[in-house]
């Protein structure tokens, strides 16, 4: 495993296990599976683990994971404050003594304010006393080090950067990202200042492995390097120095393995132009084909009526990225013959959805969008009578 240092000198892999996407049975993360994975990861070297409060079950999950295989003290634990709930100063105790326990411990190495969106979140959380909060807990050793994740365009990242002096942050940042959200620009910033960066959907939600376009998989396929498009958009990560650990939503050992060799040996500047020209090539590519920037990250869910939004753009992306035929496929595989029907009809607009979704999409505009192509009005009717015999 590479190793690369946080503010103070510490190691930190240069490959984290983003936890927010366990596999799941019956609604309830598969906790012998996720053991399994953790542990193997372990094996190889990660010591950094992302969760949240708001990751259902994932506290709770690597916090017995952890106390069960005496781990606590060979890793580190990110987790974050969801700012977004917060009205009281007393609420902030309270939500971060609920995570303690759920992790089983009394102190976490890396806290993160939650999706900082816009500087008026900060100024709000500094109106409720964060700052002096802060102090008290990372002069007690209950926080480490103190961060913020951001969504949201880069002059407002530059602001929070600047609003306070973090420890260390964390962006979402990919090849298809380089110039939106927090971006390049974001990065080395950051780098500038000192200030590690923690990158999350560095595959953009599995699009820059699962959706790609035909010609960007062949030129993929074609290159000496043989490397797989995961590896591609991991290494282009690892290339820049201004990247201290990416994390990946591992849910499989062999996933696990295979991001650990990627990571063992990608250091920055190790690209070539051709290299550099191969992923500009790809990212045309997929610009040309993708219709939605939907991450598939559920900020956005649940929805209060079912609608399964991020599976109908992933259907609707999948539909130009490969096929009309396999995009409709997809959806009616995976949405359409729910038993709870979690279609665009049942859209209410009330614009919940909107207000947590930190790539800021028209999502209910965008629903009708992708519902006119996946269910043109003779699938409509297909639809409607197979729900009505089948279910």
């Amino acid at each position: 495993m590479q190793y690369r240092k946080d503010r103070y000198g510490n190691d930190l892999s240069a490959l984290g296990y983003g936890c927010m996407r366990f596999s799941t049975v019956n609604g309830k993360i598969d906790i012998e599976k996720a053991e399994k994975e953790l542990l193997r990861a372990v094996e190889l070297g990660v010591n950094y683990f992302d969760t949240a409060y708001i990751y259902s079950g994932s506290e709770a999950a690597i916090g017995e994971i952890f106390e069960r295989n005496n781990l606590r003290e060979k890793i580190r634990i990110a987790t974050k404050l969801p700012q977004y709930l917060i009205g009281s100063r007393n609420a902030i105790d309270r939500y971060f003594d609920e995570q303690l326990k759920r992790l089983r411990t009394d102190y976490i190495d890396y806290y993160l304010m939650h999706m900082l969106t816009d500087i008026e979140a900060w100024n709000k959380l500094v109106s409720l006393g964060i700052k002096e909060w802060i102090d008290e807990k990372k002069s007690s050793g209950a926080i480490k080090e103190i961060g913020f994740s951001f969504h949201g365009n880069t002059d407002t990242f530059l602001k929070i950067l600047n609003a306070y002096d973090w420890d260390f942050c964390q962006i979402q940042y990919n090849y298809l990202d380089e110039n939106t959200q927090a971006g390049r620009r974001g990065l080395e910033e950051a780098e500038k200042k000192g200030i590690p960066v923690i990158i999350m959907e560095p595959l953009r939600g599995g699009k820059l492995v699962e959706l790609l376009p035909e010609d960007a998989k062949k030129t993929i396929s074609e290159n000496p390097r043989r490397y797989s498009p995961a590896e591609w958009a991991f290494r282009w990560l690892w290339n820049q120095s201004g990247v201290t650990v990416v994390l990946s939503g591992m849910n499989s050992v062999n996933m696990v393995e295979e991001n650990c060799r990627t990571a063992a040996d990608c250091l920055p500047g190790s690209f070539s132009k051709e290299d550099l020209e191969l992923i500009t090539h790809v990212r045309e590519s997929i610009e040309r084909t993708m219709k939605i920037g939907c991450t598939g990250c559920r900020y956005c869910m649940p929805c209060p009526k079912g609608v399964d939004i991020p599976g109908i753009f992933r259907c609707y992306n999948h539909m130009y990225s490969e096929s009309i035929s396999s995009g409709r496929k997809e959806y009616f595989q995976t949405v359409a013959f729910r038993k709870q029907s979690a279609d665009a009809s049942q859209c209410i607009k009330c614009g919940k959805c909107e207000s947590h979704c930190p790539q800021h999409l028209e999502i209910r505009k965008l629903l009708k969008t992708a519902d006119r192509g996946l269910r043109p009005w003779y699938l409509k009717i297909f639809t409607f009578f197979a729900r009505r015999f089948s279910l």
